[in-house]
């Protein structure tokens, strides 16, 4: 799979919003770019997916995952309200990540 950020029109308009999002949640830029992201939450085992809903748990309903960074000992993953234009991205910590998937 590609990188891509959902509903950019484009490559170099997929690379102007992750760009603009990292800013906005002071996430480092890389050219390896995170796809997937699984980890434990509250004890229960959560996957967050570019392009798919963010699970119910974070009660943010219908939002659909737009990137993910990974900034060291976290995991920041943005959504419209969550990290991309308002309220703090959903963090992951290191420790409980199982599984980070790549484009």
């Amino acid at each position: 799979m590609s990188f891509f950020v959902p509903s950019a029109e484009s490559q170099d308009q997929a690379e102007s919003i992750y760009t603009a999002i990292a800013k906005h949640v002071d996430a480092p830029v890389s050219d390896t770019r995170i796809s997937t992201l699984q980890w434990e939450h509250e004890g229960i085992e959560v996957t967050a997916r570019v392009g798919e809903k963010l699970p119910s748990c974070f009660g943010v309903e219908d939002e659909v995952v737009l990137a993910i960074f990974d900034c060291g000992d976290i995991f920041k993953v943005c959504t419209p309200n969550r990290g991309a234009v308002c309220f703090d991205p959903v963090v992951a910590s290191r420790p409980f990540v199982s599984s980070v998937d790549f484009f």
